[in-house]
């Protein structure tokens, strides 16, 4: 997942461009915390930064001669870049700081930063400004930034008459607000799960090892990831699946019913006013879909692609669960997982477990890092005794060939008030020759210790590759002239498609070669295990589809029409079971922690929407040397590298040679009944 926080740009973050020549000089600057700011100073920086923005903003304004892109554009642009470097850091702060107080501190200084942009976007003398710009000499990059920026004034309603501009911008700081109250009710609404010792039967050792009773005698189980998946996943006892999966799913329950009831009627009232009959049509103006009627018809061919292989694979899930109930007619879906898992072992003589010594933390993240700088023809240098929020935080820069072209942090390990989930964040926005672009994942990953690697799921390594690819077009994506037009600021639902495709590469031995290693012996993974384990992971990608799809149609259905009276629990309950075969849980309440209703809101169709993108994507690769011939660094070119300076229709074009289809993912679902069982054999995350 990559944030959404930021707003004036097309995908909803900016991100980075810096200098990739001999002839541009190094850049120096401080790393994010090199303050080490108390709340007071956290707020100076804050508000010096939206005042940098509004003094940009006023000698733009105040030009009277002649428009020009040195006289507008480029006081536009600065202003742009403060105020989203504002943004994005109280947007970390709120999800990733230990204190509550500076959470809360930072919530606010996120509704005020929020509050500027929405105020620029109804500012008539900048679009007039921009408007009247002399465009003819421009370059294409600048000519694309403007006119995709005159669109987003006019969808923030900046044509509007004076009464409707102000109650837009009213409407936008309230919609901020609830929507960060939705976030921080999710990050904060940990629950906490009671067990038998016996009732771990079946989970890993090491996860047993790190959960010892307490003075009660009981297990104390969280719904943190670390905790919950592999409960779901592993443990025998149905009782306390049950279990976690009613606390997992009733996370932020009742508190974000209002709340999310609240923003749904606030975005629906800005949608009509700008002349959109719901916030599903107006949302996807600006994208690649266009229209929201276009997401119902994507949904439709989606679930008449995946049902016959999700059928398939439910039939072969349902004769696993009759080998202990017999008389078995139907799945809850918190079995899915755990049944899934049996039949891998049964009919792929694959056992997920078996695995994971090849992946003790501090190796996959070191493989990574050596993957991603293969793959893009980059090095990492982490940059050492840097503070940050958490001792646990790593700094790194990037270099091409020498040079630096950005710098992340990496923030991987579960704390209380955390963000609960796994992101790639901005930090600030590259400016050629001006400013490095900086990023952060956020995820969260089971921590090693002196006795203990922190041995990692498949699918937990399948996140951070996911994560990873974030944060390389981040990177990559950063060279440009204006932050505006930096990094991800494409369209938005083209952000999931360079993250999903490195995902692919999980499933190459010639990538696992380089870190997947056994913690005690340092024996390479055997090939017949990747093998076994690539073919494994073919089995349940209808399923996973048909999940993805079913999390689509929810996102889509609550905000295609006005939302007055929606039932939450019914939408959801009736898509799960339109789009896949298992019944949901009663008592359960997903949508509550279901944070994309809040960053992506009826956009969720993104991530299948950029499957099939990611998958005709790797296609285009030689899957017998994925890091060899001339596709990487074509990608890295045409498809990473110009950031948003052009449509995200035309990059995809400029790979493919033409617009993508659904054959490759068509093929991608199939590959588990169709006998293959190649090393590079593609499953997707769970």
């Amino acid at each position: 997942m990559v944030s959404t926080r930021s707003f004036f740009v097309v995908c909803c973050i900016v991100l980075m461009s810096m200098i990739s020549t001999a002839q541009t000089p190094s850049i120096s600057q401080p790393t994010i915390w090199a303050q080490k700011p108390d709340v007071a100073a956290f707020e100076k920086i804050e508000n010096d930064r939206l005042g940098a923005a509004q003094d940009s903003l006023a000698k733009l304004v105040a030009v009277k001669d002649k428009r020009t892109v040195a006289n507008t554009l480029t006081l536009f642009d600065e202003a742009i870049q403060s105020v989203n470097s504002a943004n994005y850091f109280a947007g970390l702060m709120e999800q990733v700081h230990p204190d509550a107080t500076f959470r809360d501190h930072a919530t606010a200084m996120l509704n005020k930063a929020s509050a500027v942009q929405t105020s620029i976007a109804l500012n008539r003398d900048v679009y007039h400004a921009l408007a009247a710009l002399d465009l003819s000499k421009a370059d294409p990059a600048t000519r694309y930034y403007v006119q995709r920026q005159l669109l987003e004034f006019r969808l923030a309603g900046v044509d509007k008459d004076d009464a409707t501009r102000a109650r837009l911008k009213t409407l936008n700081e309230r919609a901020t607000d609830e929507q960060s109250m939705f976030d921080r009710n999710i990050s904060d609404s940990q629950k906490v799960v009671e067990a038998d010792p016996s009732e771990l039967a079946g989970l890993p050792q090491d996860f047993i090892d790190r959960h010892k009773p307490g003075a009660d005698g009981k297990i104390h189980l969280t719904t943190d990831y670390p905790d919950a998946f592999p409960v779901m996943k592993f443990a025998k006892s149905d009782a306390l699946r049950r279990r976690m999966s009613l606390a997992f799913n009733t996370r932020a329950y009742p508190k974000n019913q209002e709340v999310l009831a609240n923003l749904l009627k606030t975005r629906y009232e800005i949608a009509t006013l700008l002349g959109y009959s719901n916030w599903a049509d107006y949302n996807a103006a600006d994208k690649m879909i266009k229209r929201g009627q276009n997401i119902a018809n994507f949904i439709r061919e989606v679930n008449d692609a995946a049902r016959p292989l999700a059928q398939r694979e439910f039939e072969m899930l349902l004769a696993e669960k009759r080998q202990t109930d017999p008389g078995a007619k139907e799945i809850w879906d918190y079995e899915s997982g755990y049944l899934s898992e049996l039949v891998r072992r049964s009919q792929y003589d694959f056992d997920s477990q078996s695995v994971r010594p090849y992946f003790p933390f501090a190796q996959v993240k070191q493989g990574i890092l050596d993957t991603a700088a293969d793959l893009f023809h980059v090095t990492f240098q982490q940059e050492k005794n840097v503070p940050a929020w958490d001792p646990a935080v790593e700094t790194w820069m990037v270099l091409d060939h020498g040079k630096p072209i950005g710098r992340f942090y990496l923030d991987l390990h579960p704390r209380p008030g955390k963000y609960s989930h796994a992101e790639m964040a901005p930090v600030l926005d590259g400016i050629h020759g001006k400013q490095l672009p900086e990023a952060i994942l956020v995820c969260n990953f089971p921590a090693p210790t002196a006795t203990d690697p922190g041995l990692m799921e498949y699918g937990d390594v399948e996140t951070f590759f996911h994560e990873f690819g974030h944060l390389m077009h981040h990177i990559l994506g950063g060279q440009q002239q204006w932050a505006g037009i930096s990094g991800i600021s494409m369209e938005a639902d083209f952000v999931e498609a360079p993250s999903q495709m490195l995902e692919e590469w999980i499933r190459s031995p010639q990538v696992l070669a380089k870190f997947a290693r056994n913690y005690k012996t340092g024996e390479p993974i055997p090939a017949d295990l990747v093998e076994r384990m690539n073919r494994a992971s073919a089995f349940g990608r209808g399923n996973w589809v048909a999940r993805q799809n079913s999390y689509t149609a929810i996102s889509y259905d609550v905000y295609k029409e006005n939302p007055v009276g929606v039932n939450f629990d019914t939408v959801t309950q009736q898509d799960v079971r339109r789009y896949t075969p298992f019944m949901p849980l009663p008592d359960t309440h997903s949508w509550a922690s279901f944070g994309h209703l809040g960053g992506y809101s009826s956009a969720y169709y993104t991530y299948l929407w950029d499957k099939v993108i990611a998958e005709d994507f790797f296609m285009q690769f030689d899957h017998k040397n994925l890091l060899g011939g001339d596709a990487p660094m074509r990608y890295r070119r045409v498809v990473l590298e110009p950031g948003g300076s052009i449509s995200a229709n035309d990059l995809v074009k400029n790979f493919l040679g033409r617009p993508a289809n659904m054959t490759a993912l068509e093929k991608w679902m199939g590959q588990e009944f169709a006998g293959s069982s190649g090393g590079t054999t593609k499953s997707a995350a769970e």
